[in-house]
């Protein structure tokens, strides 16, 4: 599990918004990437060629369910 402290640390290596933990990865909150990145026995997997993008309407929900404003 990611800690607390490690995640405001972290962020995304693409555009450097700010990650969101959901489940086992770890989501930018850049609407217009949407990057997602895996986590893999506790270790973020940050490498922008192994990360998906979301669809929007994926990526919203996320946001919602993680209390962040979607514009």
């Amino acid at each position: 599990m990611i800690s607390k402290e490690l995640l405001e640390l972290l962020c995304c290596p693409d555009t450097k918004a700010d990650l969101v933990l959901d489940g086992n990865t770890l989501v930018s909150v850049d609407k217009n990437t949407r990057r997602r990145y895996r986590i893999e026995n506790d270790i973020p997997i940050m490498l922008i060629e192994e990360s998906e993008q979301l669809r929007l309407d994926e990526w919203k929900v996320i946001m919602l369910n993680h209390g962040r404003e979607i514009e």
